[in-house]
């Protein structure tokens, strides 16, 4: 009777305490194993997500005033470094940058306030002028079609009254978590400023001590990464207000130098901060101009807009971050979808900070925490690794003949 080769088993004779392990593709065995490992870090980062979502109250804020923190830290390095104490001068910051804000924020509106009855006189015309277009021009239409319009507008305002209070309602409740929001945030980018040092040094005493110096040092290079992207951010601001403003000015529109204003502010809110300045600019346009002054800001804003999208954030944000401009994009789409507003803000950042803290991890061996200035560097250095490791540089047979 024939046996089976040697180191293989016959198929008839398995049982069920056979191991069928090798039976099964070596292939399908490795797919599975990345399958469930893929899974469970899915899952992991949807877990993640979720709780950050859960807890979006505080983890905004947080985040926020960390990219203040960033784009006021060297104004209070460079009056500690003139031996100013660092409580004073993250008072001085602070008090410093809030006035600014308000200032510019009061510049816009006292000039609003200014040149509304102007513009209450224009929109009269304004209206004159499409009430005669729409009973003498093209379309014909009666006094009494028109009269009907208002009517039913104003009978649908009455009837939804309640939909409306409740908006209104809602719309307060907003305002009052923006106000809690903003308290929160001046707290925490105030003990980021005063003891930013001490509290990652805090932190990092979780890490264990084999790898303590690297975590440092990475935790360092991605808030200096932070650094570079707030930069850049306020020059891709610069760019947008100077550019809607010359193409307002051109036109001729008034309040040029407030609507610019409320671009550069609103420059640094992604999507929402450029629709509604450049929606702001627009109207006004066709308060004054009329509908082809108008159409012709609205391509200004959109060119523009996508001179910033597709040009300067890439390319400026990605040099500045050290990231390519298709992943820039693709952030900032990303956090759009998962987290709106607030996830393209702080998409980028997140992506820059990674980036910055993993190259670091990879390339940095034995590394001086010290040595790390946090507010212009954040390369990793290739060539710091330590000897014997497998980043270290191995020396060829020449090195080792010239030594």
């Amino acid at each position: 009777m024939s046996q089976p080769p040697r180191g293989r088993r016959d198929p008839s004779f398995l049982t069920e305490s056979t191991d069928i392990t090798g039976l099964v593709p070596r292939g399908l065995r490795v797919a599975a194993a990345l399958g469930w490992r893929f899974i469970i870090v899915i899952a992991a980062l949807y877990a993640v997500v979720w709780l950050m979502g859960y807890l979006a109250a505080v983890v905004i804020p947080v985040s926020i005033a960390l990219l203040l923190s960033a784009l006021l830290a060297p104004a209070v390095e460079k009056l500690v470094q003139i031996r100013f104490p660092r409580g004073l001068a993250t008072a001085l910051v602070l008090i410093a940058g809030l006035a600014v804000l308000g200032g510019l924020l009061t510049f816009v509106i006292t000039q609003f306030s200014s040149g509304l009855p102007q513009l209450q006189v224009q929109l009269n015309n304004s209206l004159t002028q499409i009430k005669n277009w729409l009973t003498d021009g093209p379309i014909h239409l009666r006094q009494e079609q028109i009269q009907d319009f208002l009517s039913n507008a104003i009978g649908f305002i009455q009837n939804n009254q309640a939909s409306l209070t409740n908006t209104a309602l809602t719309t307060a409740g907003t305002v009052g978590e923006i106000l809690t929001g903003f308290v929160l945030t001046l707290f925490v980018t105030i003990f980021f400023l005063a003891g930013g040092n001490q509290i990652w040094t805090f932190l990092v005493r979780g890490v264990p001590v084999r790898v303590r110096k690297r975590v440092d040092v990475a935790g360092r290079r991605g808030f200096a990464s932070l650094v570079s992207y707030i930069r850049a951010t306020a020059a891709v601001a610069v760019v947008d207000a100077v550019g809607i403003g010359i193409g307002l000015w051109i036109v001729g529109v008034p309040l040029v130098i407030p609507l610019a204003t409320l671009v550069f502010l609103g420059a640094f809110i992604p999507i929402i901060g450029a629709v509604i300045a450049g929606g702001v600019a627009v109207l006004i346009a066709l308060v004054t101009k009329g509908f082809i002054g108008a159409i012709i800001v609205l391509a200004i804003v959109i060119g523009v807009m996508q001179l910033e999208s597709h040009v300067l954030q890439p390319l400026l944000l990605g040099r500045a971050v050290r990231l390519h401009p298709l992943a820039v994009v693709l952030a900032i789409a990303t956090g759009l979808v998962a987290a709106g507003i607030a996830g393209a803000l702080l998409a980028v950042p997140l992506l820059a900070v990674l980036n910055a803290g993993i190259r670091s991890l990879l390339h940095e061996h034995n590394p001086d925490p010290e040595s790390v200035d946090v507010l212009h560097d954040q390369a990793a250095q290739p060539n710091d690794a330590e000897p014997g490791s497998e980043d270290a540089e191995v020396p060829t047979r020449g090195d080792d003949e010239e030594k």
